[in-house]
């Protein structure tokens, strides 16, 4: 009796400890978990889905680190006064050509971050924006080469952007070798384990 007592108060204690969310939070956490489960859906079905390419890859669920809310961050665009093109590299070798358009800055326990935003031009001739970074979870919990932010850009010069790290994902060359992605650069390093968002899907 006195040890199923204690067990019980090891639970509560464990409970209590967890993270409370307001309900504007759990709202949030459920249409990033909505969002996944209809990723996966895709990733299944789509016939374009790496899953459904040649070489055939075996498709299960996509894994996650739980939805964190302390993970969202807001941010300003700074564009670079010069904006350079660079080079950067797939994974595959070939050589890319992008431009360094600016950065975002994220505060992390009392840290301040900044994060490159590249301009490029994909293979159909549309042009992108987007954030590729690597963290200490990269290679250990997280796709070896890096993950990857969308960016949208906004006209209006002081649109405050939301940096959310739980849609961090993993770019379709760690599903199959069929494809190539960019490896982001030394520049693109965080000192910072960003437990949020998508893991490594292969061991």
């Amino acid at each position: 009796m006195k040890s199923k007592i204690v067990l019980l108060l090891l639970v509560l204690f464990l409970v209590s400890c967890g993270k409370q969310y307001t309900p504007e939070q759990q709202k949030y956490i459920a249409s990033i978990e909505q969002q996944r489960k209809e990723k996966d859906a895709s990733m299944k079905n789509d016939a374009d889905s790496p899953f459904n390419q040649e070489p055939k890859q075996h498709f299960e669920p996509l894994k996650y680190y739980d939805v964190d809310p302390d993970f969202v961050f807001k941010s300003k665009l700074t564009e670079f006064e010069t904006k350079d093109t660079i080079s950067v590299f797939g994974t595959k070798g070939e050589e890319r050509k992008v431009i360094r358009y600016g950065y975002v800055s994220i505060s992390f326990q009392n840290k301040n971050y900044k994060m490159n935003v590249y301009n490029g031009t994909s293979r159909s001739g549309e042009k992108y924006y987007s954030i590729w970074f690597t963290d200490k979870t990269t290679g250990e919990e997280t796709y070896g080469v890096g993950r990857y932010l969308d960016f949208e850009l906004n006209a209006d010069k002081n649109f405050l952007y939301t940096i959310d790290f739980n849609l961090a994902y993993s770019p379709y060359c760690s599903y199959s070798p069929k494809y190539s992605c960019a490896v982001p650069t030394k520049d693109d390093y965080l000192d910072i384990a960003v437990k949020a968002g998508e893991k490594k899907f292969h061991n």
